[in-house]
């Protein structure tokens, strides 16, 4: 059986990107450039890791990575798949997620279609 090991973002600035993702997400970071990784991105003419083409969010505790990738084009229609969040307090939240760059769409009875700052949906329902 296969295994679900990332959900892949196509971006246009995946550090800022995925900057965003890991603040949302409760227990997941950047994963950290280590000297290995700064070299390699050195070697393909890229001297900052705020330009690099790729990168990950990893969860503290295992489970799917967020995969963020440079892609040429421009988002330009409704996410076919997309990631649906809890929170116990939903208006705060929403207030925070505000703050860091996501911009309320939709709101229907029991969730909140939010965009982060790509223009990605993603739902944020109250925990129960």
């Amino acid at each position: 059986m296969a295994r679900l090991h990332d959900i892949v973002f196509d971006c246009a600035r995946p550090a800022a990107t995925a900057r965003f993702w890991a603040a949302v997400l409760d227990d997941h970071a950047v994963a950290p450039y280590d000297e290995a990784e700064l070299a390699r991105l050195r070697s393909l003419g890229i001297d900052s890791a705020e330009d690099d083409p790729t990168v990950l969010v990893e969860p503290a505790g295992g489970g799917p990575r967020l995969w963020f990738q440079l892609v040429p084009e421009g988002k330009r229609v409704k996410n076919r798949v997309h990631l649906d969040l809890r929170a116990a307090d939903l208006g705060a939240e929403i207030e925070r997620l505000s703050g860091l760059g996501a911009a309320v769409r939709a709101r229907h009875a029991g969730h909140v279609v939010l965009t982060d700052p790509e223009g990605n949906e993603f739902c944020l329902a109250r925990a129960e």
